[in-house]
């Protein structure tokens, strides 16, 4: 067998003010044909999985380019269709392939195009022949649209928010890949539609469990090969925007469409329960400080690089400054220009330095402050499950009690190393003020007496009801209270 496999990512928030160039690939991951490191990012595992499976098979794996930006505004379109087109010359340069097997998000959306994924999959099918396989593996937070679903054989999304499963999913998806070329079996896809819009973290209940059962199923069912809740993204102004039910059968398209009603229906009888509650800023710090130990984890929910925004919100930075918080430690705030001037001066330096609040109205204020500068590191990164995220040049400043580190890279705040990178031990102190929704709880509930959720500024549409789509549909919950009347 010869397979073709690639790898082009991004999530794109509609609403964000960070537009997205070829330099944001470079940052993050933009390795060409066999240049893919050991290690896969969030959405190339299908690579380095790819490479076992083959070697195992005795197969010929034809690698392609691998792109992955970290999650911002609108895509250039020349910068997509660059990388698209030559991910398209190498597929053409490969035939006959006998399958291809993408790395993909489901959220990317460019200057000119919706929807990314649907167009990159139809060009795909357009160049193989209508039986070779074409799959891929998805982030949940993405656009299950008709067109890529009808381009595709099948897909298979993360299951865990946080996504901790990336590579184990990527196996299931080369599994089901095998036994299709082997002629085991003939996968196909029956898609129901939730008509809503929600978060849907599965490090708390209800939706634990609801994945927690679609594992079972999937072991217990006969036919049933995959099944995938399409979560949906809600900062993604598409028209086909909203959470999908994915039942991937051998063969058994009534029984797939059955079983992905009836799961997405219990899904939609559960809206709304599925977020955790948040406090605003001057609750959550209250609260922290009169915590009788440390360290307590403040999640900036909200000024999440991982949903695209730009990371550089200060509002709950202020409000520590405000009540006088000692012992904490802040990671990050996205500066690349006060970075540059801390690399200016040095380690060691006294400086008054101006930094954050630049991106976006509702981010609050820069900050003014005269800061030691601690430490800096090059191409600074953190570890996410089995890979590494970068966050670029990185400064830590001290001033007051408070330390903050200072990112050129936008990246959401994954995992305690992030701290240890820059010479902090997280463990030591007080309050951690970390920007994420929910990727980081897999590894900071290890190390946190408490975690506080908070809701500071508006840096994300995080109110579907109240956001201004353009494009995505209105007649879908919480839009309308009841989308099946």
């Amino acid at each position: 067998m010869r397979v073709f496999t690639a790898a082009l990512a991004t999530e794109t928030n509609t609403f964000s003010p960070i537009a997205v160039d070829i330099r944001a690939f470079e940052a993050s991951l933009h390795a060409g044909p066999g240049e893919h490191p050991a290690t896969p990012t969030l959405c190339t595992a299908p690579i380095t999985v790819g490479r076992e499976v083959c070697a195992r098979e005795g197969w010929t794996l034809i690698e392609g380019s691998a792109s992955w930006a970290d999650p911002a505004g609108l895509v250039a379109r020349q910068t997509y269709e660059d990388m698209r087109d030559a991910i398209l010359g190498q597929l053409q340069a490969a035939i006959p392939v006998d399958a291809v097997v993408l790395g993909l998000h489901g959220a990317m959306v460019a200057q000119g195009y919706d929807d990314c994924e649907g167009d990159l999959l139809s060009r795909v099918r357009a160049i193989v022949c209508p039986d070779v396989l074409v799959c891929a593996e998805l982030d949940p937070h993405s656009h299950l649209t008709a067109k890529r679903a009808a381009a595709a054989d099948f897909f298979v999304y993360f299951k865990e928010f946080p996504h901790t499963d990336f590579v184990d999913r990527a196996r299931d998806l080369w599994d089901i890949a095998v036994r299709t070329l082997k002629g085991e079996i003939k996968p196909v896809m029956s898609i129901f539609d939730c008509r809503m819009i929600d978060v849907f973290p599965t490090s708390k209940q209800p939706m634990r469990g609801f994945v927690d059962k679609l594992l079972t199923l999937e072991k217990s069912e006969p036919d049933l090969l995959s099944l995938s809740v399409v979560h949906g993204f809600m900062a993604g102004d598409v028209p086909e925007m909203g959470t999908k039910l994915l039942a991937v059968t051998n063969n058994a398209p009534a029984k797939g469409a059955a079983l992905a009603e009836t799961l997405g229906r219990e899904l939609f009888a559960m809206r709304g329960t599925f977020m955790v509650a948040q406090v605003d800023e001057q609750t959550a710090v209250t609260a922290a400080l009169a915590a009788p130990k440390g360290p307590v984890v403040i999640a900036d929910v909200w000024d999440n690089p991982g949903g695209g925004t730009a990371g550089d919100a200060t509002v709950l930075l202020a409000e520590l400054i405000r009540q006088n918080a000692t012992d904490a430690a802040v990671g990050t705030i996205w500066d690349p220009i006060a970075v540059q001037i801390c690399f200016a001066a040095g380690e060691g330096a006294e400086i008054q330095l101006r930094f954050g609040a630049k991106s976006a109205p509702h981010t609050g204020q820069p900050i003014d402050k005269r800061v030691t500068v601690r430490k800096l590191v090059r191409d600074a990164q953190m570890r996410f499950g089995e890979s590494f995220a970068p966050f670029g040049d990185a400064a830590w400043i001290h001033f007051d009690g408070i330390d903050v580190i200072l990112n050129s890279t936008r990246a959401q705040s994954f995992d305690p190393s992030l701290y240890s990178a820059l010479g902090i031990d997280p463990t030591s102190r007080k309050i951690l003020l970390i920007k994420s929704t929910n990727h980081f709880y897999d590894s900071f509930s290890k190390i946190a007496s408490e975690i506080i959720y908070c809701s500071a500024g508006k840096p994300y549409p995080n109110r579907p009801a109240e956001t201004d789509y353009r494009k995505a549909p209105k007649t879908i919950w919480p839009m309308v209270e009841n989308p099946w009347g």
